[in-house]
């Protein structure tokens, strides 16, 4: 099975959810992320947006990328559900603050990728990969994503999980592989940026692969 979402008009996002104070919008036919709050507002001025659709835990995830503005960071959720297995929109709300998704009552992977917020993470361009509960850093790879003044785009980022097998590529080129010996068991799939982060992204593909 295989779920496509082009993410390019306000019909797309029907039952998506955002969290935190943020704004969506089309103006080049893909979905444009942008938080409404300044950044000095710290983690409340962070958006994250879920997708309605709960996946198996073997998935292809692919979506095209564009970055706009910068400093900020991008980070992708998998797999993401309640601690004790409630649907994600069954738990506590949630305001876009980062401590409610790696020590909230959710577990989830997250890739961070396009990571410019701060001059370390300028210095040298990283995606990691963490799993939560907790913050636990598992994966690191490179980042082959160049800064807004020269992106180009569509930068194509495909995710696969299966078995366990977590790969992450951009452009096709390989950031990182991990194993997960206890693999969280599938869920829901979403977008966080952190302000003043300005992304934008379109055709989302989840595909479900059969188990080994």
């Amino acid at each position: 099975m295989t779920y496509h979402n082009p993410l390019a008009s306000p019909d797309d996002l029907a039952g998506f959810r955002l969290e935190g104070d943020g704004a969506m919008s089309f103006p080049r036919g893909r979905l444009r992320l942008e938080s409404l709050r300044p950044p000095e507002d710290g983690q409340d001025a962070n958006v994250v947006l879920w997708c309605p659709r709960d996946f198996g835990p073997n998935v292809r995830v692919e979506w095209d990328f564009w970055p706009i503005h910068e400093p900020g960071l991008c980070i992708f959720f998998f797999h993401a559900r309640g601690r004790e297995g409630e649907d994600l929109f069954d738990l506590a709300p949630r305001t876009g603050r980062y401590e409610q998704y790696h020590h909230g009552d959710l577990d989830a992977y997250h890739v961070s990728y396009f990571r410019r917020m701060w001059p370390s993470e300028r210095k040298l361009h990283t995606c990691n990969l963490r799993k939560s509960y907790g913050f636990h850093l598992v994966a690191q790879g490179p980042d082959p994503l160049p800064a807004v003044l020269d992106a180009q785009g569509p930068y194509p980022v495909r995710l696969t999980v299966h078995s366990g097998d977590i790969t992450f590529e951009i452009a096709d080129l390989v950031s990182f592989q991990w194993r997960d010996d206890s693999p969280l068991p599938g869920g829901k799939v979403g977008f966080r940026q952190m302000a003043p982060m300005i992304g934008e992204y379109a055709n989302l593909r989840v595909t479900e692969l059969e188990t080994r």
